[in-house]
């Protein structure tokens, strides 16, 4: 049998780190397994589990669990703001209560530039159309957060606007 050199070990320097990472490692592995137990068994009780996207929000008049009121955050403020659409036949297909969209189309030195300035804006009224053909647009008030109000008022003084519908 022939003579081989003796097989040295390398990297016993970061032993230490090596046994930190796995630690950390076992810890996170044991939350998740913590978590979808909990989960799975908040599934089985009448109520559903706390949190659950299909669970519909409490009453006015609730009780927590614990016998007092349930305290609900504010709604988040909104503004009604009025937003001029360059294509008038298309906010002929608007009705209070749709979801939209809200595109900023620029010309800049010959090339357009298209910008989503808000998303999922609620149409609150769409006032009436003048007859004839206009090119100005038309006229539809969107019920919007107040940083997205500022956004439209901005891009409505440079670009033109359109919409898309959900």
């Amino acid at each position: 049998m022939p003579q081989f050199p003796p097989v040295r070990v390398r990297g016993g320097r970061c032993q230490a780190r090596r046994l930190a990472r796995g630690r950390r490692r076992a810890l996170a592995l044991g939350l998740a397994v913590t978590a979808a137990a909990l989960v799975a068994a908040g599934q089985g009780d009448a109520e559903g589990a706390r949190g659950h996207p299909d669970e519909s929000p409490p009453s006015v008049g609730a009780l927590a669990p614990t016998g007092e009121p349930v305290r609900r955050p504010p709604p988040a403020r909104t503004l009604a703001a009025p937003v001029r659409i360059a294509d008038a036949a298309t906010v002929r297909l608007l009705r209070p209560g749709d979801r939209v969209d809200v595109i900023a189309a620029e010309e800049t030195a010959g090339a357009g530039r298209a910008r989503v300035v808000a998303r999922r804006a609620l149409v609150t009224k769409v006032p009436e159309l003048l007859e004839g053909p206009t090119d100005d647009g038309a006229l539809v008030v969107l019920s919007v957060p107040r940083t997205t109000a500022v956004r439209l008022v901005g891009a409505s003084a440079t670009a033109r606007l359109a919409v898309t519908l959900w």
